[in-house]
């Protein structure tokens, strides 16, 4: 989720909940990041989000923010651990970078491309290599320019990023660098044994309809003012309604419930 102004997310915890072990087969953990004051407040929790006592204790605590990322995973690289639940967290720049992805990309750990250098993983997962290996590309240019990437040259590197991973597998991720949200869709399995297909990756745009009101169509998201955007985005719609598939390998750049840039596959 990306607002405008500070929003809560209850509706897409619960959403979270039920395909996190209740009718969905992603039981190996959970996380959720609210950015907050400059840092992010992450929990998360390596059993099924279903039977998860920490999310009853986030829903109940209706944390407010202007980006979260959430996620569920279904393990394929890595046991269920806590040190292999997404979202990852990592500082560069002296801003928080966080990292989700729903795929699988095995052989990035063989790549050139994905080489690792300042930046190590804690756990077992291609997921956090990849992680790792983006924010070493990162770091080179920023060492290069010796000063903060300009918007547009981190935009050419995520999606360069983008390209080569999803030549590994199936690539769908959400990355956030402290200003913007990074939204890149690709192809998902819906069922263990599936094979992958396009779209990996929907979103939609709503305003609230009544001042802290719950919006249509997405109850529990509410907002603090009438007439500023909130994002969603998913990988399968939260609710009936408006949703727009992201085409495979197309980047959506968001930011305070904008889209301010678009970069086709």
């Amino acid at each position: 989720m990306s607002s405008a102004v500070p929003a809560t997310v209850n509706l897409a915890l619960g959403v979270l909940a039920r395909h996190g072990g209740g009718d969905g087969p992603d039981r190996d953990g959970w996380g959720i990041a609210y950015f907050e004051g400059g840092d992010v407040r992450l929990i998360k929790d390596a059993g099924p989000a279903y039977a998860s006592p920490w999310l009853g204790f986030v829903e109940g605590l209706s944390l407010e923010s202007h980006l979260v990322l959430a996620h569920i995973r279904r393990a394929t690289s890595g046991e269920p651990a806590l040190r292999n639940t997404h979202p990852f967290l990592r500082e560069l720049g002296g801003k928080p970078h966080l990292f989700a992805h729903n795929g699988s990309v095995p052989s990035v750990f063989d790549q050139g491309a994905f080489a690792l250098g300042r930046f190590r993983p804690v756990g077992d997962t291609d997921s956090e290599w990849a992680f790792c290996a983006l924010l070493e590309r990162l770091a080179q240019a920023r060492d290069a320019a010796r000063t903060p990437l300009a918007f547009e040259r981190r935009i050419e590197i995520v999606a360069a990023f983008a390209a080569a991973l999803r030549r590994l597998g199936s690539a769908n991720f959400l990355f956030a660098d402290g200003e913007y949200a990074y939204l890149h869709g690709d192809r998902r399995s819906a069922r263990p044994g599936e094979a992958a297909k396009a779209p990996g990756l929907h979103f939609t745009i709503e305003h609230d309809a009544d001042a802290g009101a719950p919006f249509p169509g997405h109850g529990g998201v509410k907002v603090a003012r009438v007439d500023r955007p909130v994002l969603l985005a998913a990988s399968v719609p939260l609710t009936p309604g408006n949703w727009t598939p992201l085409a495979a390998g197309e980047l959506l750049v968001v930011r305070d419930g904008r889209i301010v840039a678009r970069v086709a596959p």
